[in-house]
């Protein structure tokens, strides 16, 4: 049942966030303790998109029972809409295209996801070793594998499982940087250290998602740099340049609400700011805006100022409107 209490606490800003993540990528949160804080801060929708992973698509509720992630939401009153966010573009930092509603069976997903953990595993070993040549010793091993976790106790982390946001964590714990975000942009301005790992095209992963019956958003566009060199499209291109060939390709949607003020945006503008440009330049380019919070509960890692669930994201009558086929 939901806490009124911790609702009102909550605050959340929309009904419907479209962007969060669980402990199965960068997360801090179980599944299921997502679940459960969405509808104690009385959301209406979430969708959880977990980096290069298939979502899990079963949940153990309070009772030992295993029970469809999805239904343990309606329970709740919420609707939880699983999704998948595909780092895009190896020589171009932060394009994410979130796909939703996917076939979570197909072997052509599974063999993605096997694709990119193989190449991020790598390259994250190899960005412990360039962040030691250049004065910040962290050790892969030691570091990042062996982790406490928030009731003190020592921990294991599978290889397979270290995400990039991890490596960011433990800079901003040695003093390195003074957050995770602030390590983020001292590793993408520096090529010493910007490990590049192979990504699959934003083409291949649009038309991946088609074909899995999905729907193709791009997350947090201004992520991107204003001028970017692109391998996929042949070189030197603007931001906007950028968009409009994915837009070309097949994109359903741009992520036009985001809390641009809590991550590594370089730029200047207000996340509202960037809300109305984008909208003013892609409507009727695209079929829909919509928005997520990009949620990881960092508050457990002592993160201030963490990203709220609900802090962007849209109203239940856009959730409705997008999602047509899902309720």
């Amino acid at each position: 049942m939901k806490s009124k209490q911790i609702s009102l606490f909550c605050q959340p800003d929309f009904e419907c966030d479209m962007h969060c993540h669980t402990n199965r990528s960068d997360g801090n949160d179980t599944p299921k303790e997502l679940i459960d804080k969405a509808a104690q801060c009385g959301m209406k929708a979430i969708a959880i998109t977990d980096h290069d992973i298939n979502p899990s698509e079963t949940i153990v509720d309070d009772f030992g029972n295993e029970i469809p992630i999805k239904q343990y939401g309606k329970k709740l009153n919420l609707c939880v809409v699983l999704g998948y966010e595909f780092s895009c573009d190896t020589f171009v930092d932060d394009v994410h295209i979130l796909g939703y509603e996917l076939d979570w069976n197909s072997e052509l997903l599974k063999s993605e996801v096997n694709r990119a953990r193989a190449s991020k595993t790598e390259a994250y070993k190899k960005l412990c070793e360039a962040l030691s040549l250049n004065g910040i010793p962290i050790d892969f091993n030691h570091d990042i594998l062996n982790y406490i976790d928030k009731n003190g106790n020592l921990c294991k982390r599978n290889p397979n499982e270290v995400e990039r946001k991890h490596i960011f964590e433990v800079m901003a714990l040695k003093k390195y940087a003074k957050t995770w975000q602030e390590a983020k942009l001292i590793v993408r301005d520096n090529s010493n250290l910007n490990i590049k790992r192979e990504k699959i095209s934003p083409l291949d992963a649009i038309s991946l998602i088609k074909k899995l019956n999905g729907i193709a958003v791009l997350a947090h566009p201004y992520l991107i740099d204003e001028e970017v060199n692109s391998k996929v499209f042949g070189g030197k291109l603007t931001r906007n340049e950028y968009i409009e060939k994915l837009i070309a390709a097949g994109l359903d949607g741009i992520e036009s609400t985001y809390t641009y003020n809590k991550t590594s945006y370089k730029g200047k503008l207000t996340p509202l700011q960037i809300k109305k440009e984008i909208e003013d330049k892609f409507k009727g380019k695209v079929k829909f805006f919509t928005g997520g919070s990009d949620y990881h509960n960092d508050a457990k890692k002592g993160v201030k100022n963490p990203r709220k669930i609900g802090e962007a994201g849209i109203s239940f009558a856009e959730f409705k409107n997008i999602f047509k086929n899902y309720l």
